[in-house]
């Protein structure tokens, strides 16, 4: 094993993700894969989001000495996956059918390096309060729900829609920083807790 540290590349271009990796204090640069994100038909969320974090790893070129970190994210609703709406109207009715009910979230994270891929899958369980049509159309007129899973932000107005969360809330965001963490570890790469170095 080398006695220098691997380098870290988060190929991601979520802003959050890169904000949630650098609280753990490991540095590290950012190439975004451009990948087809569509559903497969009959696709069930779990396999979907592990072949979305393989295919983004996929579809990057990993270098010597580095590793690559890919993640994706879904809202999961009666087991049928709610990605980032189309429109204004798929927002509205993804709002809708998320409202006063309880979800889930899946996040895949993806590590690679020329020896070795690990995929780690986490969940965690989000339930919405009522929300009124005033309310909705309210959210529907800020800049937040269109590029996210289910069409809200937990860590912006979004939250405010939230009763209670049951797992990691990083998760919802879109990086699970424990077994994120974890898995950096097992890489090699040793987080520093609270050094902000990207």
């Amino acid at each position: 094993m080398s006695s220098l540290e691997p380098s870290l590349v988060l190929g991601s271009a979520s802003p959050r993700r890169a904000e949630l990796l650098r609280q753990l204090g490991v540095g590290f640069t950012v190439y975004a894969a451009d990948i087809d994100e569509t559903l497969l038909s009959g696709e069930q969320p779990r396999d979907y989001v592990e072949r979305m974090a393989r295919e983004k790893s996929e579809a990057l070129d990993l270098a010597s000495g580095t590793v690559l970190l890919t993640a994706d994210t879904t809202v999961v609703l009666r087991e049928q996956s709610l990605g980032k709406p189309d429109d204004k109207e798929h927002a509205r009715a993804m709002l809708n059918a998320l409202s006063g009910r309880s979800h889930e979230v899946l996040t895949a994270m993806c590590a690679r390096d020329h020896g070795h891929t690990e995929l780690v899958v986490v969940r965690t369980l989000v339930e919405f309060g009522e929300l009124s049509r005033g309310l909705i159309e309210e959210y529907l007129a800020t800049d937040e729900p269109w590029d996210k899973a289910g069409a809200y932000a937990l860590q912006g107005l979004g939250g405010s829609f939230v009763l209670r969360v049951d797992g990691s809330v990083s998760n919802v965001i879109g990086l699970p920083l424990f077994e994120a963490r974890e898995l950096l570890q097992r890489f090699g790469l040793v987080p520093v807790l609270g050094k902000a170095t990207a």
